[in-house]
């Protein structure tokens, strides 16, 4: 007696029915099935009120043996004699189990083809028959296909060939809405990288890359990765954008190619009307192949919030399979894809630090964790920025014809990451010392009272030009008309100044370059040196002072 394999229908949902979570994920298997075929163009159209789909293409379409033993045979590759069509396209299908997603969406899937000169054949899959037989364990081979909706063959009237899919009862919140799918189609379904005669219509429009004029509005700096002729880089985000402030070729040693953009904001990312957005993904022979693959990569930097990109990688289509079961994934233990992974990380991290210097030039938050900035200067920084937009509008800039605006922005962007730390090391030093001489109820010198009555009677006459009764300062007592020179006077008397570290000696030096601070002028690089150099001892003064002050307390 002979044996031989008796395949349950359960193995379907094993494969194929429940494997496939994402809706673009089926449409993309319908493509890809159409590109394999040849075909110069797919159509799709969706009704949401019907909860109805077809998707036709004028592929080669099969005849009925093609259908019975290759469509219809689950784990058939065209692969097994040869990995290109007719037209020269690299097949996309690989495994013979892709086409099980078609099922994963609809009650009901009519499938109808016909192959030129020859009649439309073809079949229908009832799900919910298919359940029944799934449960009552009968064999695929006793599990025959009914009758496709006339409808269906209909679609392929004025087709020399192709194939025709119609999605009866689509399953509850499966349908996006048509903006999101144009995106999705023009985002994911590259193939045009490949062959530009290959089409894709949604609802009677074409899919075009105007699909993604918004993000590609939204794009800030670009990396290209070696070599790529890609219609989106070349025509949305080219070197001769006036929105992308960089361009910038970088070359890799893997045979890979692609680009990694950012965005201004991390919320240009996000899918309108979803709760997706675009993320760096990698495709192999044109096709998506893993979504987000900056999840393999633990940099854990805030500029991945703003980074999209493709990757290209063709090598991952050999031999040994690299991809999940699914189709929505790569087997990360792949040895060509921890490779790839490790190149893209090497590249990824060249680029953290690229972003956040470009990021600062142009007067934008960067990256907190980027340790080539000092805390102080990039909050400063980040200060500025902050307000230069609100004093000076971005239509006022672009309005600008000579970009003088900009040059002027730019060059105060960089003088405040001095300025504006030095007026608050000032602000807290001076208020610090201040409390300090209060809790010690520090005598006033002659010098100081002179100084208050100076500078209490300026202010007097400054508000009365100005018609000012109310109060201006939040407390109105003596020390707060006295500067740091003044100040520094009644905790290190002037016979102390020659110690090496009184704050006396440095705030007098301190003075000129400080009130020039004040006065919101710019610093040579001379005088920079000189108030850090002072300010330091001021600081080393200040908080022995203070530790003092805490010990005295401790002794109490």
């Amino acid at each position: 007696m002979s044996y031989t394999f008796n395949i349950s229908l359960s193995i379907l949902n094993h494969l194929g029915r429940n494997l496939y979570r994402n809706f673009i994920t089926v449409i993309g298997e319908a493509i890809s099935n159409s590109w394999d075929a040849d075909a110069e163009n797919v159509w799709i159209e969706i009704d949401k009120d019907s909860r109805t789909m077809y998707i036709v293409d004028d592929g080669i379409g099969m005849s009925d043996t093609d259908f019975q033993d290759k469509f219809l045979k689950i784990g058939y590759s065209k692969r097994n004699t040869t990995s290109i069509s007719t037209k020269g396209r690299p097949f996309i299908g690989r495994k013979g189990i892709g086409k099980l997603a078609l099922l994963s969406c609809a009650k009901k899937v009519h499938i109808a083809t016909k192959a030129s000169g020859q009649s439309v054949i073809g079949g229908l899959i009832d799900n919910s028959g298919l359940d029944q037989a799934i449960s009552d364990d009968i064999s695929a081979n006793n599990y025959p296909l009914e009758n496709f909706a006339s409808t269906v063959g209909e679609k392929l009237a004025h087709l020399d060939s192709g194939a025709a899919i119609f999605f009866d009862e689509l399953n509850d919140g499966v349908i996006n809405t048509t903006d999101y799918l144009k995106k999705a189609i023009a985002l994911y379904f590259r193939f045009s990288l490949l062959d530009s005669s290959f089409n894709i219509f949604l609802n009677g429009e074409q899919v075009t890359l105007d699909s993604l004029n918004d993000l590609s509005s939204a794009t800030q700096y670009v990396w290209q990765i070696n070599d790529i002729n890609d219609p989106y880089l070349s025509s949305k985000l080219s070197a001769a954008n006036a929105n992308i402030k960089n361009y910038k070729k970088t070359s890799s040693t893997m045979n890979l190619k692609g680009f990694i953009a950012t965005t201004q904001k991390p919320s240009n990312l996000k899918i309108r009307g979803t709760n997706e957005k675009v993320s760096l993904d990698l495709f192999v022979n044109g096709r998506l192949r893993e979504r987000d693959i900056l999840k393999h990569i633990p940099t854990a930097r805030i500029v991945e919030s703003y980074t999209y990109g493709q990757i290209h990688f063709d090598e991952l289509d050999y031999d040994t399979d690299a991809f999940t079961s699914s189709r929505e994934g790569v087997i990360t233990d792949d040895p060509k894809f921890k490779d790839f992974i490790a190149e893209i990380e090497s590249i990824f991290r060249t680029i953290i630090d690229e972003w956040d210097k470009l990021r600062v030039d142009n007067g934008h938050d960067g990256d907190p964790d980027n340790l080539n900035i000092s805390p102080k200067k990039r909050k400063a920084r980040e200060l500025f920025s902050a307000t230069v937009d609100e004093i000076v509008p971005q239509e006022i800039v672009k309005a600008d014809a000579e970009g003088l605006i900009s040059q002027w922005v730019k060059l105060l962007g960089e003088e405040s990451q001095f300025n504006i730390p030095s007026y608050t090391e000032c602000f807290i030093a001076e208020n610090l010392l201040r409390k300090y001489i209060q809790q010690h109820s520090v005598a006033l010198t002659k010098e100081a009272s002179e100084a208050i009555e100076k500078w209490r009677g300026r202010e007097t006459t400054s508000k009365e030009a100005a018609n000012i009764s109310f109060e201006i300062r939040q407390n109105n007592n003596d020390l707060q008309y006295l500067d740091m020179d003044s100040l520094s006077n009644l905790v290190d008397k002037p016979d102390q100044r020659t110690k090496e570290a009184g704050i006396a000696r440095s705030a007098r030096v301190y003075k000129p370059v400080r009130d020039a601070v004040g006065h919101t002028a710019l610093l040579t690089t001379l005088a920079k040196q000189q108030l850090n150099i002072e300010f330091n001892n001021i600081q080393a003064r200040l908080q022995k002072l203070l530790d003092n002050r805490t010990e005295e307390n401790d002794d109490r």
